[in-house]
């Protein structure tokens, strides 16, 4: 059954991305389990605009893409249904390759890009994505294939919760379970 669309806000993706500020371009996105689409706002604040170009900051489209690969990497960490009993590990996604680039529209400091990919195979351990850039209903990059090599690990188990502690009949007040202790024990020193 495919996975419901997800939101994710810029605090997760920044907790599940191996990918970190001030490299990643990803600050909001939404991922199925059929495709990611992500926003990213050039403030220009971003370090490489100081020099790209002198005195007329132009988003490099070679930075463009890695947007793209980012969000093809969140794809796999939330929205792909991986083998039974793995996840796939973030300490294994790599880029490999893309092919079909194609630059459309010069981007600068207030535009708004909505980034987007969607799968086109998966056979471990390669997983190939089309993807496109936009601003409004411009085009600004497309790539026909983006391509990243990725791996599993073994599934964390799942935590084993506590029995809850029983209300009890004096105005709803809660005690612990029985075989905890409700005072700190003392220790004796040794000598």
């Amino acid at each position: 059954m495919p996975k419901p669309t997800k939101f994710l806000p810029i605090e997760h993706i920044g907790a599940v991305m191996p990918i970190q500020p001030p490299f990643l371009f990803l600050n909001e996105a939404s991922v199925s389990s059929v495709a990611a689409n992500a926003k990213y706002k050039i403030t220009g604040q971003e370090f490489f605009l100081q020099g790209h170009f002198k005195d007329n900051p132009v988003m490099p489209a070679s930075i463009m893409l890695e947007a793209l690969g980012q969000l093809a990497v969140l794809y796999l960490l939330e929205g792909h249904v991986p083998e039974p009993n793995k996840v796939v590990s973030s300490a294994m996604i790599f880029f490999t390759g893309c092919e079909g680039v194609r630059a459309h529209r010069v981007c600068r400091p207030g535009d708004l890009l909505s980034l987007s990919v969607k799968p086109k195979r998966m056979k471990l351990p390669l997983a190939t994505f089309e993807g496109a850039v936009r601003v409004g209903a411009e085009k600004a990059i497309i790539a026909e294939e983006i391509t990243l090599t990725f791996g599993y690990v073994d599934a964390p188990a799942q935590p084993v919760v506590p029995p809850a502690a029983e209300p009890t009949a004096a105005a709803g007040t809660v005690e612990p379970p029985a075989e905890m202790p409700t005072a700190p024990q003392k220790v004796a020193a040794s000598a």
